[in-house]
């Protein structure tokens, strides 16, 4: 197998185990060479704590892709998370388009909403750009709530097939090529995720644990990411990764005191297995 390096472009967390914290580590343990271009730099993540710090680095990233243009450094997957600000969607759409190899992947998860609403510091002109974004990806890995406000439809709690199919439609109509819907359950004490690339559709479920933790989309996005590089097909890289965040809010959620994220390091063995696993 010839070694492949992938991007990711998020905000770093420096406390609270969620954007770069985990996504460095998870994709390394793939087995992938992993390079990231911090979007901002806070002191914690914005979810339960208060007073925390925040330096946008939006200037910063025109600058670090004109060095890699430069000096010819490639890419064989480009990896979105937490942007933090519209401004910078058209740089890194810009990175997409310059610095991928012949056959790379852009891979975005809009990271902007949950449970029906829009993260604090996003408005719906961050979600029109948001939009363009996931336009130019080959995948797109949205939660439910992030795939109603991309498709323009009433975020619900409850639904059937239909609501999810029409969903979809419309995220095509987007543009998006690959969709990767995580959150899909019809039945109580069931979730799972939901991949459509092109006509094809294949859904994974399993069981939901009631006790949400921080972080875990983006555990669930670095894993599908890593999975996917190293050689797995888009659904066996969704399935990897829902087992592997079903796993590390197992080993998190009777730990009180650890309410900031998951304790995805006691987990990366089992992780490490499945994606060696042929």
């Amino acid at each position: 197998m010839t070694d492949k390096r992938v991007l990711t472009i998020q905000d770093i967390s420096c406390f609270g185990q969620c954007s770069l914290t985990v996504a460095l580590p998870i994709i390394s343990a793939c087995g992938i060479e992993t390079a990231v271009i911090p979007s901002a730099v806070l002191s914690t993540h914005t979810s339960g704590f208060t007073g925390y710090t925040c330096r946008d680095l939006a200037e910063d990233i025109p600058k670090i892709h004109a060095h890699w243009k430069e000096t010819g450094i490639l890419f064989d997957a480009v990896y979105t998370g937490y942007l933090g600000s519209s401004e910078m969607i058209e740089d890194v759409m810009e990175i997409m388009r310059e610095l991928g190899t012949e056959n790379s992947i852009n891979i975005v998860d809009p990271a902007m909403a949950d449970e029906g609403v829009l993260y604090p510091a996003f408005d719906m002109a961050y979600v029109e750009e948001m939009k363009k974004l996931c336009a130019a990806a080959d995948i797109i890995l949205p939660n439910i709530t992030e795939a109603c406000m991309l498709a323009g439809m009433e975020f619900k709690t409850e639904y059937d097939e239909a609501y999810i199919q029409e969903l979809l439609a419309k995220l095509k109509e987007l543009g998006a090529r690959t969709i990767v819907l995580t959150g899909v359950g019809y039945q109580p004490g069931k979730t799972g995720v939901l991949v459509a690339e092109g006509e094809k559709q294949s859904y994974y479920e399993h069981h939901r644990i009631e006790k949400g933790c921080h972080g875990t989309g983006d555990v669930y996005a670095s894993t599908f990411v890593g999975a996917l590089v190293r050689g797995k097909d888009a659904f066996t890289a969704a399935k990897i990764a829902a087992d592997y965040t079903v796993r590390c809010i197992e080993l998190t959620k009777e730990d009180t005191e650890h309410w900031y994220g998951v304790k995805f390091e006691k987990a990366m063995p089992e992780l490490i297995s499945a994606i060696y696993q042929e």
